[in-house]
C-alpha cells in the first residue's frame, strides 16, 4: 500500500470521468452486469489505443472486476487513475446497493467540474494569446519597421535634431515601454500557470485573491458551487448531513472551502443547526441560506442544494465571461493606440518632408 501511495496520479479529465460514470449507470440500468460492461469498455479502449504504450485504466479495472466483482476494489487497487472522492462514493454505492444512482450523480458532478474548468482555462488562455500577439506586433514595428523609416528620413535629409526625428523617437520609446509592460504581464501569467501545477498552488491562489478582488469573489463562488454540488450529491445518495460534511473535504481542492466545511461541522457539534452553522460560515449568500432552510423544512434539501450549486456555477461562468469581455477590448484598444502612435510618429515627419519638397 505504501508503494501505491507513491504512484503519481494520472487521473482522467472531468469530461472523461463524467462519461465513464454515465456509461456505467446506463449499463446497470439496462441490466448488464458490471463485469460485462467494464469488459466492453476495456475492449474499446484497447482498439482505440492500437496496443500502444498508453496506460489503459479500463483494462486494469476489468482485470480486478473479473476476479472480485467489485468496482470499488478495482478502483482502489488502481487509485492512481481515479479521484479519491469517486472511489469512496463507489464504495458507498456498492454497500448501499445504489451504485447506479451514485454513478448518475457523479456524472452530473464531473460535468459541472468540466464546465467550470473549461471556462477558467478560456479566461486565462484567450487574454494570454492576445497579449503574446500584442508583443509580437509591437516588437516587429519597433525592430523592423521603424529602422526602415529612419533610414528613409535620413536619405531625405532629416537629421536627428529635427522635430520629425524627435517625434519618431518619442513614438519608439512609447512603444518600447508598452512592449516591456505587456511582456512582463505575459511572463507573469505564464509563471502563475506553471506554479499552479506545483506545491505552491495554494499560495498563488491566495496571492491572486488579494491582488484582484474580482478573482477573490469568483473563487468564493466556485468554492460554494463545489461544496453545494458535493453535499447535494451525498444527500441524494441518502447520507445524513453530518456524514456528508465529514466526507466532503476529500473532494475539495482549495483549503478555504475545506476550512468552511470543517467550521460548519464544529459548529454543529456545539448543538447548532446546519442552517445556523452554514450562515455563520459565510459559505453561501443569505438568500441561499434561506432557500436551504425552506428546503430542509419541506424535505427537499438535496434538490435545493443542487439548485444552489447550479446557480453558483452559472455565476462563475458569467463572471469569467465578464472578465474576458473586459480584457479583450482593453487589449485590442491598447494595441490600436500603440500601433497608431507608432505609425503617426513615422507618417507625420514623412508628410512634413514631402510637403516641403
Amino acid at each position: 500500500m505504501a508503494i501505491g501511495a507513491k504512484k503519481k496520479k494520472r487521473i482522467m479529465s472531468s469530461e472523461e470521468l463524467s462519461s465513464f460514470c454515465d456509461q456505467i449507470a446506463l449499463m446497470l440500468n439496462s441490466g448488464m452486469t458490471l463485469r460485462d460492461g467494464i469488459e466492453m469498455l476495456a475492449e474499446d479502449e484497447m482498439k482505440g489505443n492500437d496496443g500502444g504504450n498508453k496506460a489503459h485504466p479500463y483494462s486494469k479495472l476489468y482485470k480486478v472486476v473479473d476476479e472480485t466483482g467489485s468496482l470499488y476494489v478495482a478502483m482502489k487497487e488502481n487509485e492512481e487513475d481515479w479521484p479519491s472522492y469517486m472511489i469512496e462514493m463507489v464504495d458507498i454505492g456498492e454497500q448501499t446497493g445504489r451504485l447506479e444512482d451514485i454513478m448518475v450523480s457523479l456524472s452530473t458532478y464531473y460535468q459541472r467540474e468540466g464546465r467550470i474548468r473549461s471556462a477558467a482555462v478560456s479566461a486565462i488562455t484567450y487574454p494570454l494569446v492576445l497579449g503574446v500577439m500584442l508583443v509580437v506586433i509591437i516588437g516587429i514595428l519597433l525592430w523592423r519597421v521603424l529602422p526602415i523609416f529612419r533610414r528613409v528620413l535620413a536619405s531625405l535629409g532629416v537629421d536627428s535634431s529635427s522635430s520629425g526625428s524627435v517625434l519618431m523617437s518619442v513614438g519608439a520609446w512609447a512603444g518600447w515601454i508598452v512592449l516591456g509592460l505587456i511582456a512582463l504581464i505575459v511572463i507573469a501569467a505564464i509563471v502563475v500557470v506553471i506554479l499552479m501545477k506545483t506545491k505552491y498552488r495554494e499560495s498563488v491562489i491566495n496571492f491572486l485573491k488579494n491582488l484582484f478582488p474580482p478573482a477573490k469573489k469568483l473563487a468564493e463562488k466556485l468554492s460554494a458551487s463545489r461544496v453545494a454540488g458535493i453535499l447535494g450529491l451525498m444527500l441524494q445518495s441518502g447520507f445524513p448531513m453530518e456524514n456528508a460534511l465529514e466526507m466532503a473535504p476529500a473532494a475539495l481542492a482549495d483549503q478555504e472551502s475545506i476550512k468552511k466545511v470543517k467550521f460548519i461541522r464544529e459548529e454543529m457539534k456545539k448543538d447548532q443547526t446546519f442552517s445556523e452553522a452554514l450562515s455563520k460560515s459565510g459559505l453561501f449568500a443569505d438568500f441561499h441560506n434561506r432557500m436551504l432552510k425552506v428546503g430542509a423544512a419541506s424535505g427537499h434539501e438535496p434538490q435545493v442544494m443542487e439548485k444552489i450549486a447550479q446557480i453558483y456555477e452559472e455565476q462563475v461562468e458569467d463572471g469569467l465571461d465578464h472578465l474576458i469581455s473586459i480584457v479583450e477590448p482593453t487589449l485590442v484598444a491598447l494595441l490600436s493606440i500603440v500601433i497608431g502612435a507608432i505609425l503617426l510618429s513615422v507618417m507625420l515627419p514623412m508628410a512634413g518632408v514631402l510637403s516641403s519638397m
